[in-house]
Parts: C-alpha cells; sequence; structure tokens
C-alpha cells in the first residue's frame, strides 16, 4: 500500500499555533506531519478477503480502511489461508461472528461504510459469552485443523479435552447428593446448612458460592483433572443458563447466515424495498442474507422482503428445471 506524507507549511503551523491567546508567544521545535493511505472501499472486499473487482487478489490490514497491529495480523492469516485454498480449489474459510473476533472483524469491514481507520472493539461482538479466552482452542482447533495450521497431535489433544470436559460434566449431572448423614457432615465441615432436599452436583456447582473444589471432596472425579477442564466445567456449569441462550440466538441468526444470495441477484426488483436499501445491498453485494441484515440502512422489513425474493426465484428455478 502506498503511504503518502504530508504537511502544512511551517509558517502556516506557526500562524495556526499563535492564533490561541495562551500560545501566541509559542515556538515549534520540530514542525508537525500526517500520513495519508489509500485504501480499498470495502463493499468491494468479500468475506474472504478477496477484492471483487480483481480475482485471486486478497488484501489485508491498513489497504481494507483499518488501524492496528492485532487487525492486520488477524486479515493477513485469513488472507493467507483463503489465498491458498484459492489456488487449490477449496472453498474460503469464513469464520461467522459467534466463532472468533475475526470474524466479527472481517464482517464488520464488508458490512460497513468506512470512513475512518476502523479498530476491532470487544463492544461489538455480540456472542461474547461464547468467545472467552478460555476457550479459543475449543472453537478454532477443528477450524485450524483442516486447514493444516496445526498439528494432529495438537488437534486429538483438544479433543481429549473436549470429550473430557463433556464427560465431567454428565457425571456431575448424574451424580446425587442426598441428604445422609456423611453428606451433611462434609457440608458443614465446608461451611454450608445441611441438605434436606436431594440435589445433583451440577446444580450444587451452579450456586455462587461453590467452587469445584468442595464439590471434589463431596463427590471426586474417576480420573484427576486438570485446572483448564476443572475452570471450563465450572464456567460452563455456572453460567450454563446464559451461555444457552446465547447459543439458542445464534442458532436463530444461523439459518440467516447460511441462506446465500446470488452475486447476479437484481435487488432493483424487489417490490416495496426503500431506494436506499436497494442502493446498499448493491453496492456491498452480500454473500448471505445475515450479512445483508447487517448493512447500514437495511432495517428488518427490508430483510423479509428480499427473503420472499429469493424465495420465489429458487421456486422459478426448480420450476425450469
Amino acid at each position: 500500500m502506498q503511504g503518502m506524507y504530508t504537511a502544512m507549511p511551517y509558517d502556516v503551523q506557526l500562524s495556526m499555533l499563535r492564533s490561541i491567546p495562551a500560545l501566541r508567544e509559542a515556538e515549534i521545535m520540530r514542525p508537525g506531519y500526517a500520513i495519508e493511505y489509500d485504501f480499498v472501499p470495502s463493499f468491494q472486499i468479500q468475506a474472504s478477503l478477496e477484492t471483487k473487482l480483481v480475482e485471486g487478489l486478497f488484501h489485508a490490514g491498513q489497504i481494507n480502511g483499518t488501524s492496528g497491529y492485532e487487525e492486520a495480523a488477524a486479515q493477513g492469516i485469513m488472507a493467507g489461508i483463503n489465498a491458498a485454498r484459492k489456488v487449490e480449489g477449496k472453498p474460503p474459510i469464513v469464520l461467522r461472528r459467534d466463532q472468533a473476533y475475526i470474524g466479527v472483524l472481517i464482517d464488520d469491514l464488508v458490512t460497513k461504510d468506512i470512513k475512518e481507520p476502523y479498530r476491532m472493539m470487544t463492544s461489538r461482538a455480540e456472542y461474547r459469552l461464547l468467545l472467552r479466552q478460555d476457550n479459543a482452542d475449543l472453537r478454532l482447533s477443528p477450524i485450524g485443523y483442516e486447514v493444516g495450521l496445526i498439528s494432529g497431535e495438537r488437534y486429538d489433544a483438544v479433543e481429549r479435552k473436549r470429550r473430557t470436559i463433556e464427560e465431567e460434566l454428565k457425571r456431575l449431572k448424574e451424580t446425587w447428593l442426598k441428604p445422609t448423614r456423611e453428606i451433611n457432615e462434609k457440608l458443614s465441615a465446608l461451611g454450608f446448612d445441611p441438605i434436606r432436599e436431594g440435589v445433583n452436583a451440577l446444580q450444587f456447582l451452579c450456586r455462587p458460592e461453590v467452587t469445584y473444589e468442595m464439590i471434589m471432596a463431596l463427590s471426586s472425579p474417576l480420573l484427576p483433572l486438570t485446572e483448564e477442564i476443572i475452570e471450563q466445567v465450572t464456567i460452563e456449569a455456572k453460567y450454563a443458563g446464559y451461555i444457552e441462550r446465547q447459543r439458542k440466538e445464534v442458532e436463530r441468526m444461523r439459518r440467516l447466515e447460511e441462506r446465500e444470495i446470488p452475486p447476479d441477484f437484481d435487488y432493483t426488483a424487489i417490490k416495496g424495498m426503500c431506494t436506499e436499501a436497494k442502493e446498499k445491498l448493491m453496492r456491498f453485494r452480500p454473500r448471505t442474507v445475515g450479512q445483508a441484515s447487517r448493512i447500514s440502512g437495511v432495517n428488518p422489513t427490508d430483510i423479509s422482503l428480499l427473503l420472499i425474493q429469493i424465495e420465489k426465484k429458487r421456486e422459478v428455478g426448480a420450476r425450469c428445471n
């Protein structure tokens, strides 16, 4: 990308500075300068980071209108992966917004009008309960293994961890803490009141004041667990309701994310859709209905009309075949 250094003349900078009453006698030791960059408009970039105008050309970093080293690195690895897959004749890897912050970053780039350098903020992610640092390996290792970026040994280790977490959660759910003398004595030693009704260990772990170490004192696992697994089990238990609610939101949205829009779709043929929405959709050419729903100026009514038109086109195509 071409960078251009520009600066106002020294005398102009000094005059502007001295126009402030408190700085009318100030001196400039070193004049300021600015850097201007050319960039590709966001509506010319596909979710794979391939440009729409030149097939096989992938962009990453500031040329896409972003700022920041992490943003550039995130785009760089995805552009590299998809460029390699393009050469191999394989479909691109496009991370969803519920899979990774990289997915949020790139989706924002291809669905928003970028008027100033874009920085990825966590507040822009709708599914922050799912996009946690502690579960990054569980979320992304299968994809990394598919594209050849992690070894089989590493992938197998992550899958063993996943199975162990699931098995321990199942064990806790099936472990019944009955109001026996032994259990109540253990509870008293831990500082809890005796229980009068049975409760499974998973429900007991959901209580804010209960730790996994306390559960182990009441009912130990068959095999010792690592700190990583204990952390995952505890999070899944204590925040189960919130996590499940977010997963249901993801599933509802996934139906729109999986509904693809033909590249040559004629938005002008949609009756009742406002002009702004048509113009935005024609400019961005979203890959899916989910992406279309996140474009500024496209409202839920427009999406409903779009879905109807896509279905009509599908039915006509089916009859013709």
